[in-house]
C-alpha cells in the first residue's frame, strides 16, 4: 500500500477574503511535510467555479511550484479536464513539469461531471465524452513521436516537432478518473491506471475495481504501457484522541454532505436532465447511488459506513486495510477538507507518518521476508 494525498483546495464560507490565498500557501507547508513523513505522492484535482469545494484550477501551477519544494514526491494531475484544453497544451505543460521535476509526474484525464463547469468554455455536454478519448489518445504520440501530426473529429494537427519531451521514458504514467462502471470498464481496457473517489458502498467500489481489474487481463493501452494501479480517495483525518477525531470527523462530514448537494444542484440548473447524455444519466442519478448525496443523512451515519479515513490511527490503518482488501495500491486522503485547519491538517499528516505508514511498510516487509523464504524452500 502506498500514501499519497488529495488536494481540492476547499475554502469554507464565511471567511477573510484572504483565506483563499493562505490555504494556498499552506498547502506548499503540508506537502514538504508529507514528504518527510513518508508519503509518496500529491495529487491534485482541476475544477472549475466550485466555490468553498475545490479552489484547484490551475493544478499545473501548484505542481509546479511543489516540484521545486520537494524531492523524491510525485506530482499528480488527478485529473486534467481534457474537454476544456487542447491536447497540445496539456502535453507541453506536462512534459515541461516532467523535466524540472526530474521525472516526478503522473497524468490523470476526465471530463467533469455536469454542464456548470463545461459550458463556460464553449464545450457541448454531448462532445466531452468525444474529446477525451481523442485528446487522451494524442497525448502518448505528442510524446513520443519526433514528428507529431493527427486528423480526427475534434483536433487536426499539421506536422509539428512538439517540444519539450517528458523526462520518463517512454511517457508518463497515464490515469483516469472512474466513478461509474462504464469509466472503470474503459479504463481498464485502455490500459490506465484507476483514480477512484469511494462514493457508494464498501460493496460497490469493490465491484468497481473488480470490472477494472477483469478488464485489465485484455488491455489494448492507449499508451506504451499498461498502467495497472489503482489509487482511492477518501476524506482523512486524524486523531489521537478517539473523542475528538469523531467529533471533529462529523463536522467534517457534515460539511462535505452540504456542500456535494449545493453543488449537485448547482451542476445541474437550468439544465433539462430529461435531454442529457446517456453517459452522464450516472451522475443524474447520483443521489439515487451516493450515501452522502441523500437530504437528511447523518454525518454519523457517513462515518459508521467507515468509508471515510477518520479516527484514531488504528481506526484508520483499519479503513485503509480495507481498501487494501478490495484493491487498492495507495490511499490519498483528502486532509485540507472543508473546516479542518492547517494545525490539523499536518497533525493527520504526522500521525500518518509515525504510526499508519509503517504499519504497512512493515506488513510489506514481512510479506516480501515470507516470499522469499517460500522461495528458498522450493529452491
Amino acid at each position: 500500500m502506498k500514501f499519497g494525498m488529495f488536494y481540492e483546495v476547499q475554502v469554507p464560507r464565511p471567511a477573510p477574503p484572504e483565506a483563499e490565498h493562505q490555504r494556498l500557501r499552506e498547502i506548499v507547508d503540508q506537502v514538504i511535510l508529507a514528504e518527510e513523513m513518508g508519503f509518496e505522492h500529491v495529487w491534485f484535482v482541476e475544477h472549475h467555479f466550485l466555490t468553498e469545494w475545490a479552489h484547484s484550477s490551475a493544478s499545473e501551477v501548484m505542481l509546479s511550484v511543489l516540484s521545486q519544494h520537494t524531492t523524491n514526491m510525485r506530482l499528480g494531475f488527478g485529473v486534467v479536464l481534457l474537454p476544456v484544453h487542447h491536447p497540445l497544451h496539456v502535453a507541453v505543460k506536462t512534459a515541461t513539469l516532467d523535466v524540472m521535476s526530474g521525472g516526478r509526474v503522473d497524468v490523470g484525464v476526465g471530463r467533469a461531471g455536469n454542464p456548470y463547469q463545461i459550458t463556460p468554455f464553449g464545450i457541448e455536454l454531448e462532445d466531452t465524452r468525444g474529446i477525451w478519448e481523442e485528446s487522451l489518445r494524442m497525448l502518448p504520440g505528442i510524446w513520443t513521436d519526433e514528428v507529431f501530426s493527427h486528423q480526427g473529429r475534434y483536433f487536426n494537427v499539421p506536422e509539428r516537432e512538439v517540444i519539450p519531451k517528458p523526462m520518463q521514458k517512454p511517457h508518463p504514467p497515464l490515469w483516469s478518473a472512474c466513478s461509474q462502471e462504464d469509466t472503470f470498464q474503459l479504463a481498464g481496457e485502455m490500459g490506465l491506471g484507476c483514480l477512484c473517489n469511494v462514493l457508494g458502498q464498501y460493496e460497490t467500489v469493490e465491484k468497481r475495481i473488480g470490472i477494472y481489474k477483469e478488464a485489465l487481463k485484455n488491455a489494448n493501452p492507449v499508451g506504451k504501457f499498461v498502467n495497472n494501479q489503482v489509487v482511492a480517495s477518501s476524506i482523512g483525518f486524524c486523531d489521537e484522541n478517539k473523542q475528538r477525531a469523531r467529533e471533529r470527523g462529523a463536522e467534517i462530514a457534515a460539511w462535505n454532505i452540504n456542500i456535494r448537494l449545493r453543488n449537485y444542484e448547482r451542476g445541474w440548473s437550468g439544465f433539462d436532465t430529461r435531454n442529457v447524455p446517456d453517459d452522464y444519466r450516472h451522475h443524474v442519478r447520483r443521489v439515487e447511488w451516493d450515501p452522502q448525496m441523500r437530504r437528511g443523512v447523518s454525518p454519523e451515519e457517513v462515518l459508521s459506513s467507515g468509508r471515510f479515513c477518520v479516527g484514531t490511527p488504528d481506526e484508520c490503518i483499519e479503513v485503509i486495510e480495507n481498501y487494501e482488501r478490495i484493491g487498492a495500491d495507495e490511499i490519498m486522503p483528502i486532509f485540507q477538507a472543508g473546516p479542518a485547519t492547517d494545525a490539523e491538517v499536518k497533525n493527520s499528516i504526522r500521525l500518518f507518518g509515525k504510526y499508519v505508514i509503517p504499519h504497512f511498510k512493515e506488513k510489506e516487509r514481512r510479506a516480501k521476508a515470507a516470499a522469499s523464504a517460500a522461495a528458498d524452500d522450493s529452491n
